[in-house]
């Protein structure tokens, strides 16, 4: 137990924390949304109820949404541009590991190597492609869970409700989307610029605490 929880210990404890404030969000947001009905002389409604409604459909996903934009673009532009000093850049001018043709004949190669053709073509770009696959998920739902929401305060209202391809339009999408698009794309900007000047020992995404600024890569 202890070597599976050492060889483990990152994604445990990433999961851990992603779990703990999901549920955090769920219990907030039910005490908003429960506030919201109550100004509306509506009945509160359970955390069973709550889970399934657009309200914290659209606030999960929105999120979601951001992140996984953030992780394909990372994987994508990391691998076909450089910025010299950066620990988030491969060196420039230099051959590196991840650049090298996959060797069928390596030991313990996984299968879609060993298979080649088409298989690895798509194995080769696989993560950029499950990010993507994500993102475009997390849109589907941030539409379905943003227009459930929008059209229960209308009804509330009444006021006329809307089509999924009518929110999907809306300038409240767009709105909820890119706000948190911008502030993606900022955060990746900090991690590649400030690690060129600053350090962080032990980390893989810095380089050692005594190499120049000019150097590029992690190591």
């Amino acid at each position: 137990m202890r070597r599976i929880l050492r060889d483990n210990g990152l994604s445990l404890v990433i999961a851990a924390l992603f779990a703990l404030l999901l549920v955090g969000q769920a219990e907030a947001g039910l005490h908003v949304y429960n506030e919201e009905r109550a100004q509306r002389g509506q009945p509160a409604v359970p955390m069973r109820g709550y889970l399934a409604t657009g309200h914290f459909l659209e606030a999960t996903a929105e999120n979601w949404e951001s992140e996984f934009l953030q992780a394909a673009a990372y994987v994508l532009l990391t691998a076909l541009l450089f910025q010299r000093g950066s620990a988030e850049s491969r060196k420039i001018d230099e051959p590196e590991e991840v650049d090298r043709k996959p060797a069928a004949r390596r030991r313990n190669v996984p299968w879609p190597v060993r298979r080649g053709g088409w298989v690895l073509k798509v194995y080769e770009n696989s993560l950029s492609l499950a990010f993507i696959l994500l993102f475009l998920v997390c849109i589907v739902l941030h539409v379905t869970g943003g227009a459930a929401a929008y059209n229960e305060e209308q009804m509330a209202r009444g006021a006329p409700t809307v089509s999924l391809l009518h929110y999907a339009q809306s300038a409240q999408f767009w709105f909820e989307s890119l706000q948190n698009w911008q502030s993606e794309f900022l955060a990746l900007l900090s991690m590649v610029v400030l690690s060129i000047f600053l350090r962080q020992r032990g980390s893989p995404e810095s380089k050692p605490v005594d190499a120049p600024n000019s150097a590029t890569g992690s190591s």
